[in-house]
């Protein structure tokens, strides 16, 4: 089966796995127990991966803070923001097209109070930094703005965004769990305060990630979101997941190495796809069609009935749709809708996201599967 949904999750690497298996098994101590040989060998690994992950975003080791992934990371970020700024004010900015993970956030702090703005975007999935600059006011306690999206790959001027709240004095968080490994990110020269991500989009394990927490010029506050025994400089108590840990450290100096050539390389696929696929009939690209993720391709396919030809892929080939079921029902996606594209063709996008260990030869597979499977739907 060939796949390409890299964007949902990617194998861990090699060399991650490599660097794990020994804190499961004979370096298993709890990185807190400093008593005793095998707890420094444990806090010193959960040292040298922070570093690592530090290097990565070009920031300091300590404001790095080792979470489960980049959910738990936002829930903490918005929620501990929330909690701690209200003096200054409840008004918080985000866009209608970021990850479920940050809009469910927002609209339960609404719940409690807070007031929310969510910015539009045009058709190429982009937002206006004039809507955005007009949006903030003396209430504005945060602007959050991913660096790319999961489902269409289109980057946001994170650049401009952080040097406008900068100017403002506003607090600018960025979800970097689809750039990060795939764009160079600094979160200095970006202007960046805080930033979730995720070991697993990157050749990591699943269940461990990390956020920058800026320290210096401002330094960023936040109430733990989980709380009892100090970790983490009491913002993340609990053990910590050592051998996780340990991967998304490797993870982070995996990525550093093959960002080049991962960009040439899913970029010159993302081009071969695309250009067999949107000179068919009735294919529509979903997204800015520069501004993207070098492995990120979403493509509607008109004239055909809704999910049929996800359907049709799923022994064969492993992609995303744009839809997501919601009580049993196919929902037309809602980053695709804030986008403007007409329903007919959000029911039928597909995303392609493609992988360090794509091929020509899987790509021509894929594109040939497509011609034969949409002209079997479209005539019967």
């Amino acid at each position: 089966m060939i796949y390409l949904d890299h964007n949902a999750t990617t194998p861990v690497d090699a060399l991650v796995l490599e660097a794990m298996l020994p804190y499961f098994t004979h370096k298993y101590g709890n990185a807190a127990s400093t008593a005793h040989r095998f707890g420094w060998v444990a806090a010193d690994a959960v040292a040298l991966a922070r570093e690592r992950v530090a290097t990565l975003l070009h920031c300091e080791p300590n404001e790095i803070t080792f979470t489960s992934g980049a959910t738990e990371s936002i829930n903490m970020a918005l929620k501990g923001v929330f909690e701690l700024y209200q003096t200054k004010g409840k008004h918080f900015i985000t866009v209608a097209t970021e990850h479920k993970a940050v809009l469910d956030v927002c609209k339960g702090l609404e719940r409690r109070g807070a007031q929310v703005t969510y910015l539009p975007v045009d058709a190429t999935g982009l937002i206006d930094l004039v809507d955005l600059e007009k949006a903030i006011t003396p209430e504005t306690i945060l602007v959050c703005v991913m660096m790319a999206n999961n489902e269409t790959g289109v980057i946001q001027p994170i650049e401009a965004i952080g040097r406008l709240c900068k100017e403002r004095g506003v607090l600018f968080m960025s979800d970097i769990t689809q750039a990060v490994g795939k764009l160079p990110v600094n979160v200095q020269t970006l202007g960046i305060d805080i930033a979730p991500l995720s070991a697993h989009k990157i050749y990591g394990p699943k269940g461990v990630g990390a956020m920058f927490l800026r320290r210096r010029g401002p330094r960023v506050k936040l109430t733990p979101l989980i709380e009892g025994g100090g970790h983490e400089n009491g913002l993340r108590n609990g053990t910590l997941n050592v051998p996780g840990i340990v991967g998304l450290g490797m993870a982070a100096v995996v990525a550093a190495k093959n960002q080049q050539d991962y960009f040439s390389n899913t970029l010159h696929l993302r081009q071969m796809l695309e250009k067999t696929l949107l000179a068919l009939p009735g294919a529509w690209l979903n997204g800015h069609p520069t501004l993207r993720l070098s492995n990120t391709t979403n493509i509607s396919f008109g004239g055909i009935r809704p999910g049929g030809l996800l359907k049709s892929l799923s022994d064969t080939v492993a992609v995303s749709s744009g839809s997501a079921c919601t009580s049993a029902l196919m929902e037309p996606s809602y980053v695709l809708k804030a986008m403007g594209v007409p329903d007919e063709l959000a029911y039928n996008s597909i995303r392609f996201s493609l992988g360090r260990n794509s091929t020509e030869a899987e790509i021509l597979e894929v594109v040939t599967l497509v011609q034969q499977l949409l002209d079997r739907l479209r005539n019967g």
